[in-house]
C-alpha cells in the first residue's frame, strides 16, 4: 500500500540513477509466469486516488530478479491447489508515491472516501497511513491476493479476505479482530503461501508482503512501469 515499510528506518534510501527497467534489473513478472493474474490498480482509475497515478503507464508488475523468481515460485507451488495468486500492485516508482502524498495534502478530494478510508478522516491518512517514501520502490514487494479455481482451474474468483485493496482501517490489519474466522483463514493461506518462498507479512495490510532479505536493501528507483 503507502506505508513507508518498516525496513526503512534500517537505512537512508539512495534514488538510483536507472533510466529504465533493465538499467534497474527489475523483471516483468510475465517473463516467469506468462498468465499470472493481474489487477494493477494504479495504472487506472480503480484506486484510491480515483486516476491512474503517476509512472505507471501500462498494467504491469515488475520486480528485482529474486523478488520475482521468489513470486514465481509462490504461483508454482499454489496451482496444485487450484490456487492462484492475483497481483494489485508490485514495484512503485518513487514519483507514485509523491502523486499519494499530494492527493493526501487535497482534504477538498473526498471521492473515494466510501470505498477506501469510509471511517477515517483524510486528514489522518498523511503521516499515518501514507508516507513520502515507499518499501515498494525498492523491488522487492507486492501487493496481492489469492484466487480460488474451479477443479479445472477454467474459473478464479477472490477469496474473501474481509476488505479490498488498499483499504484504509484496523480492519485490514492481516489479524485484525474485525475479521470473520472465514477471512483469517484465508489471510493465513496467503500469509502462509508466502511466507513459504521468503516474503514476511505487513501487519497492517493483509496483501502486503516484501521479500526478506531484500536486494538492494538501500536503493529505490523512478523508473516508470511501462
Amino acid at each position: 500500500m503507502l506505508l513507508a515499510n518498516h525496513a526503512m528506518a534500517d537505512a537512508t534510501p539512495v534514488l538510483s540513477t536507472a533510466k529504465t527497467a533493465d538499467e534497474a534489473g527489475l523483471v516483468d513478472i510475465r517473463q516467469l509466469v506468462p498468465d499470472i493474474a493481474e489487477d494493477i490498480k494504479y495504472a487506472g482509475s480503480d484506486n484510491f486516488v480515483g486516476t491512474p497515478v503517476d509512472g505507471y503507464l501500462a498494467p504491469k508488475c515488475f520486480l528485482l530478479r529474486p523478488a520475482a523468481e521468489a513470486l514465481a515460485r509462490v504461483e508454482h507451488d499454489l496451482r496444485p491447489r487450484h490456487l492462484r495468486l492475483q497481483l494489485f500492485d508490485c514495484y512503485r516508482p518513487a514519483r507514485a508515491v509523491q502523486h499519494f502524498v499530494r492527493w493526501a495534502s487535497d482534504l477538498s478530494d473526498q471521492h473515494t472516501k466510501a470505498a477506501h478510508y469510509p471511517d477515517l478522516d483524510k486528514s489522518k491518512l498523511l503521516g499515518d497511513y501514507i508516507a513520502p517514501v515507499s518499501g515498494h520502490s525498492r523491488g522487492a514487494t507486492a501487493d496481492l491476493t489469492l484466487l480460488q479455481c474451479n477443479a479445472s482451474d477454467t474459473h478464479c474468483a477472490p477469496l474473501d479476505m474481509g476488505t479490498g485493496f488498499d483499504f484504509f482501517g484496523p480492519l485490514a490489519n492481516t489479524d485484525s479482530p474485525q475479521a470473520t474466522p472465514a477471512q483469517h483463514a484465508n489471510r493465513a493461506l496467503l500469509r502462509d503461501a508466502m511466507a513459504h518462498q521468503g516474503f514476511r507479512n505487513y501487519a497492517m495490510e493483509w496483501w502486503h508482503y516484501t521479500l526478506t532479505p531484500g536486494p538492494a536493501t538501500d536503493t529505490i528507483y523512478d523508473v516508470p512501469v511501462q
